[in-house]
């Protein structure tokens, strides 16, 4: 067998949000890759909310630098589940709002107060600066003046209309924060332009990097919002869905031949709409058009990997073991043979981990087991039947030197 080039190995990694239930399944899906010692070719990841979360603390838990496979199956994924069973950052959020009269001024924007938990609660107080630049981490929120996607990625932050600045200093808990900052449950956290120098690429977009000129954005202050408002896959920066194809990493200079997508993401539930005076009435609506946005998503992954198997894998949470490796068999009738003898989740424990609500409150140690495991087993039967999924694996040093 001819053995697989760095590039050919290289994959690219999208996490939804979905608040704690999306990190617990996230870290279950990223412990089947350590224990396949793939996390080394992680070349991008792109996260929203519960993702961006997930991933912030990876890297601080491996002092801000990826770890190895075996680094995170031995030190990061039992200390996360530490910290995940044991803290609550909803809760410290709201005793520092409630108790620190100098936080009261962040009442409609609790991004801040949620920023503080998060060094406070969980120990992250690096800046951005501090991660390593491989794999390139995307951490996607919304811009409310533009409606755009505005990221943060390794040292800048903006969006294609704002333009982009440097930030080196910035918070990574501040950016944690922001991309978990949901209308109305934690409000946006608000960017001074003039505190930064902006940059943008006159005329078409894809002139290269150094096109890029001063510029000086039309709104005095950013309100930045949730990723998930624009795009809760968060995989936007990995997959053009007008060409329907995956994109090049400019920062690498390289592409990923594979995407895995890790969607955590609530369902929308079934339920009577309120009554029209009710003012919670509008939340419903807003739910609708979301989940409708994100099942557009959806379908253009779909309609790829469907046509291109070899080019991706789409990690659904929900999903039971045992009617999908059944319907996935034709053609691969010994693994799925092998497989319908492993001990899954049964259906309404899939059911169970699907349905933990949104929260960022501390998960019992049932829970995060349970949706951890559901985040691993998804992620096993769908590779271990994906003819198209590369099995050697590599370390990144070989990408990034």
């Amino acid at each position: 067998m001819t053995e697989m080039t760095a590039e050919q190995r290289a994959f690219s990694v999208a996490l939804s949000g979905g608040g704690v239930r999306a990190a617990a399944f996230h870290s279950g899906v990223m412990r089947y890759l350590a224990e396949q010692g793939r996390l080394g070719d992680v070349v991008h990841i792109s996260s929203v909310s519960g993702g961006s979360l997930f991933v912030g603390m990876v890297f601080y838990l491996n002092d801000y630098s990826w770890p190895s496979s075996e680094a995170y199956l031995s030190m990061v994924f039992p200390r996360f589940r530490q910290i995940l069973t044991t803290k609550s950052l909803q809760r410290s959020a709201l005793r520092r709002l409630i108790i620190n009269p100098l936080n009261w001024r962040f009442l409609l924007s609790r991004a801040n107060v949620l920023a503080q938990a998060i060094e406070a609660t969980w120990g992250v107080n690096g800046d951005l600066a501090a991660i390593d630049n491989v794999p390139s981490w995307s951490i996607n929120c919304t811009t409310a003046e533009t409606g755009r996607r505005f990221r943060f990625k390794r040292m800048t932050m903006g969006d294609y209309e704002l333009g982009y600045a440097s930030v080196e200093k910035f918070s990574l808990a501040k950016a944690m924060a922001i991309s978990a900052a949901f209308p109305g449950g934690i409000g946006p956290l608000s960017v001074k332009t003039k505190a930064f120098q902006w940059r943008k690429r006159p005329g078409e977009w894809g002139q290269g990097q150094g096109s890029a000129v001063p510029f000086a954005p039309p709104f005095k202050r950013l309100h930045l919002y949730d990723g998930g408002l624009y795009d809760n896959l968060g995989i936007e920066p990995l997959f053009d869905i007008g060409k329907q194809t995956l994109k090049r990493d400019e920062t690498l200079d390289l592409q990923a031949k594979f995407l895995l997508v890790s969607d955590a993401g609530a369902a929308l539930g079934r339920k009577p709409i309120l009554h029209p005076l009710n003012p919670f009435r509008f939340e419903r609506i807003v739910d609708i058009a979301l989940d409708q946005t994100r099942s557009l998503r959806v379908r253009a992954l779909m309609n790829v990997l469907q046509r291109e198997s070899e080019s991706g894998a789409y990690l659904g949470i929900g999903a039971t073991a045992g009617t999908s490796i059944h319907r996935c068999a034709a053609g691969r009738e010994p693994i799925a043979a092998r497989l319908q003898a492993y001990c899954w989740l049964s259906e309404a424990e899939a059911r169970l981990a699907a349905a933990y609500r949104t929260t960022l409150c501390r998960m019992t140690e049932p829970s995060f087991d349970l949706i951890a495991r559901h985040g691993y087993e998804t992620a096993k039967w769908n590779l271990e039947l994906l003819a198209g999924w590369p099995a050697q694996a590599t370390d990144l040093s070989v990408i990034a030197a």
